[in-house]
């Protein structure tokens, strides 16, 4: 897949203001600080598509992107210990109310290739396996690991998430790693997507 361009489409802070479209969707998501804004300008091209912050919580919305082909919907990050109870359940609540839209074609659950997975890695990749929503592990930050190391790195992320290792892709926003893996993933997924849906 050629990414052409990319645009930021809108926010929404509830199901009210989800977007709706017939391309098909594709969902980022990860704890706090786990890289989904580099992993977005990585797959556009261009550097501040997305907004990073070294500030961890940033994302309290569900912001859209146009890629062309699909729309990508970035979702709050999860996990951040600095946020109160209430804002904890609200993002719980839009995450809820996003997966029940039911239209998600695929899903980049993100993860920081140097740590075991955390207790709401593991709980947002079993509510995946539950809704039967397609899914890949983007191992970010691999830059930070030696080049040696990696693919030790990304067995270690696959038998976390009881995924097999080709269902990890292992990306650096610095080095440009992963990029065309994740663009060979994303043809497939959109073609998949592209398919009559069973009755």
């Amino acid at each position: 897949m050629i990414i052409k361009e990319a645009k930021f489409l809108t926010s929404a802070a509830d199901k009210k203001g989800f977007f709706r479209t017939e391309k098909p969707v594709i969902a980022v998501c990860g704890k706090s600080n786990v890289g989904k804004s580099t992993f977005i300008n990585l797959l556009a091209n261009r550097n501040k598509l997305a907004r990073t912050s070294a500030e961890p919580g940033r994302t309290r919305l569900v912001n859209y992107f146009d890629f062309g082909e699909f729309v990508l919907a970035d979702l709050p990050g999860y996990g951040y210990a600095r946020v109160s109870h209430a804002e904890k359940e609200k993002w719980a609540r839009l995450l809820d109310d996003f997966f029940a839209e039911g239209n998600i074609a695929h899903v980049f659950a993100l993860a920081d290739i140097r740590h075991d997975p955390t207790a709401d890695d593991l709980m947002m990749i079993n509510f995946l396996y539950a809704t039967q929503t397609p899914f890949t592990v983007i191992a970010t930050k691999s830059d930070k690991l030696a080049k040696t190391r990696v693919k030790e790195a990304v067995r270690r992320v696959a038998a976390a998430f009881r995924t097999g290792e080709g269902n990890v892709i292992a990306v650096s926003g610095l080095t440009r790693r992963g990029r065309e893996e994740v663009l060979c993933a994303l043809d497939k997924i959109v073609s998949v997507a592209a398919l009559p849906q069973e009755e």
